[in-house]
């Protein structure tokens, strides 16, 4: 099933070093999405458009819920998987069909190999793959890079030791790539602007909550999330307009004990959807806002943030354009409010949307919902509500 021009869709990148739980927490997400008690609970479906990666994905989810066993990480392989977010079977309004039912939904999840940033190169052909690679995750909206819980925990009292090397990789791995990715030097308009750090196997260190470990990342390698903040500002057009270890994510994918893997026991897998679909908006409303420069750059960008701008564009409770409104919106002196606008608009217009079965709305709404619990929760500290 090929994606179409008439699906709205959001692109993740999931960065992590080998035995950081990728595998696990793509296989988590997708095969607790195809559980009929969830799809019920959310009232929507989520399916691979290549068949062959969701069997495979939820091959992996069976194992881990009926046999506990963990699928194994796919060393050096990069790989992008697209899923689509529609109207589950039973939720679809009588006498009409799914294709006719709602504009799908499109998240686009791109893993790119820790180990890339942990090893040398083995050739040049491995070289040109990563440059390769890399320039396919630049339409991502959202970055996370995966703190592994586990070694995290095999270094309690010297955090410091395992979260420098690990952004330090993450640093001098960019760096290399950055000559090769920018073409004559010049710095990208299109780039993920939001680097969320996820704290991954969360559940290997049950007490420590997202502030806590915001503030366990910055108390011992605050110098080097810098450094890669840095890197990163030199690859893109308004380096201002980036958000580096602002949003902060705890991630468990099951709770794993000697011998048993329970994956109804989940922390802030089901975050991840929300968190690409609604914080570019939000975010890019915030830089726009506050640029001097004002309607010129909240149009420039505004115009990549993918199914916001499509619900709130053609949504018939939001009339003009919202580039155009977003930017009339800035110009009129709300400041700070744009921050929020997206969330409270797909809210203010949630009971009309749940009576009319407009699916967009009502999972946009959901989405913005999901985002507020997962604050409440101490799961998900958002960058917004510094």
């Amino acid at each position: 099933m090929a994606s179409t021009s008439t699906t709205m869709e959001q692109h993740i990148a999931v960065f992590g070093g080998s035995g950081s739980g990728k595998t696990v927490l793509l296989s988590s997400f997708y095969g607790a999405a195809q559980e009929p008690k969830v799809r019920r609970a959310n009232r929507y479906a989520v399916t691979a458009e290549d068949r062959a990666q969701g069997r495979a994905l939820h091959r992996n989810y069976l194992g881990m819920r009926d046999s506990s066993t963990v699928p194994s990480a796919n060393r050096f392989s990069a790989t992008s998987y697209r899923f689509v977010i529609e109207p589950s079977a039973d939720d679809l309004p009588k006498g009409r069909s799914k294709q006719k039912a709602a504009k799908p939904l499109g998240i686009v999840w791109h893993d790119y190999p820790g180990e890339w940033f942990e090893e040398d190169p083995s050739s040049a052909d491995e070289e040109a793959r990563r440059v390769e690679t890399f320039r396919s995750l630049l339409s991502a909206d959202v970055a996370v890079v995966l703190v592994d819980g586990q070694l995290l925990a095999e270094n309690a009292g010297e955090e410091e030791r395992y979260l420098k090397a690990l952004l330090t990789d993450f640093h001098t791995g960019l760096y290399a790539l950055r000559d090769d990715v920018l073409e004559d030097g010049r710095r990208l308009a299109r780039f993920p602007r939001i680097w969320t750090l996820a704290l991954s196997k969360a559940d290997l260190l049950p007490d420590l909550d997202v502030e806590e470990f915001r503030e366990l990342v910055i108390g011992k390698a605050g110098g080097e999330l810098d450094e890669l903040r840095s890197v990163l500002q030199s690859f893109v057009e308004d380096p201002d307009a980036l958000d580096v270890g602002e949003d902060f994510l705890l991630l468990s994918s099951a709770k794993f004990t000697p011998g048993a893997i329970d994956v109804t026991t989940r922390t802030g897998v089901d975050l991840l959807l929300p968190m690409t679909a609604m914080l570019p908006f939000e975010r890019f409303a915030k830089w726009a806002s506050t640029r001097q420069r004002g309607a010129q750059v909240a149009e420039q960008l505004l115009k990549f943030v993918g199914p916001v701008v499509g619900f709130l564009g053609t949504s018939k409770f939001v009339k003009s354009n919202l580039v155009g409104a977003a930017v009339s919106m800035i110009g009129g002196g709300l400041g700070s409010k744009a921050v929020s606008f997206a969330a409270k608009k797909v809210a203010k217009v949630k009971d009309q949307a749940e009576a009319e079965r407009e699916f967009t709305t009502r999972v946009l709404a959901r989405f913005a919902e999901d985002l507020e619990r997962g604050v409440d929760d101490r799961v998900l500290r958002r960058g917004d509500d510094a």
